[in-house]
């Protein structure tokens, strides 16, 4: 005689652990057959996440969980920015769980990124200070990048130079003067952020600008830009008629 196979306790007040596994709800009202059914369109953001995050912990499904640290973050974007550490910090987000909320938000930058290489829109201010606020916006001291470019504006390198504290970074301009020339760079566009969140340039912004853009013509090479991103906007000094 063949064995009759144990039941599935769907019974959520039973235990802590039927409560949070996803598999114990019914079919349709899974986030993944959701998702197969309706679209990704059709889904929360807890939802979504939830996918992200694949299991819960005791007492909180995904759902539930996602839809806790949503609150907890101040939503999607605080989740995605905030530092490994603050995540692995949170309950329930382990180093696995907070690696992969990371890479979610690194996929993002680079489908970002993708876009302008494939459409060759770093001469574009606005498509580039964008893509920069994503990739530096949220770091929780200054930092100083160059994004090098050919003769069409097309990406040939982009490099995070130099380290700062909380409101200052101390740029070397031999430096960035010297790596321009390894790229074989005929344009370059600068950037640093602003942890504060105020993204107005400050006037030694502008000095530094003019001097780099002084430095790097000696050697025919163009500063189109240099742009200053905080978490949630940007400022271009070319737009501004500042450089």
């Amino acid at each position: 005689m063949a064995s009759k196979r144990p039941q599935q306790v769907r019974d959520k007040g039973n235990t802590e652990d039927s409560a949070s596994v996803i598999a114990n709800w019914v079919e349709d009202e899974q986030p993944r057959e959701r998702l197969s059914r309706y679209g990704a369109s059709e889904m929360s953001t807890a939802e979504l996440l939830a996918i992200c995050l694949v299991s819960g912990v005791p007492g909180e499904d995904a759902v539930q969980l996602g839809r806790r640290l949503l609150g907890e973050f101040g939503g999607i974007g605080g989740l995605l920015a905030a530092p490994l550490d603050r995540l692995r910090a949170a309950h329930g987000l382990g180093l696995a769980k907070a690696a992969q909320i990371k890479a979610i938000r690194e996929l993002g930058v680079r489908d970002t990124e993708s876009s302008l290489v494939k459409a060759q829109r770093f001469q574009d201010p606005s498509a580039v200070s964008e893509y920069l606020r994503k990739r530096m916006g949220t770091l929780p001291h200054e930092a100083f990048a160059c994004l090098f470019l050919n003769a069409k504006n097309e990406q040939l390198g982009f490099e995070i130079m130099f380290h700062g504290s909380i409101d200052r970074t101390y740029v070397h301009a031999r430096e960035v003067l010297r790596r321009g020339l390894e790229h074989n760079a005929a344009a370059i566009i600068i950037c640093h952020n602003h942890p504060s969140g105020n993204a107005e340039p400050s006037q030694a912004d502008i000095t530094l600008t003019r001097s780099l853009s002084d430095l790097l013509a000696q050697v025919e090479i163009r500063l189109l830009d240099h742009i200053v991103v905080s978490a949630h906007s940007w400022g271009s000094l070319q737009l501004r008629g500042l450089l």
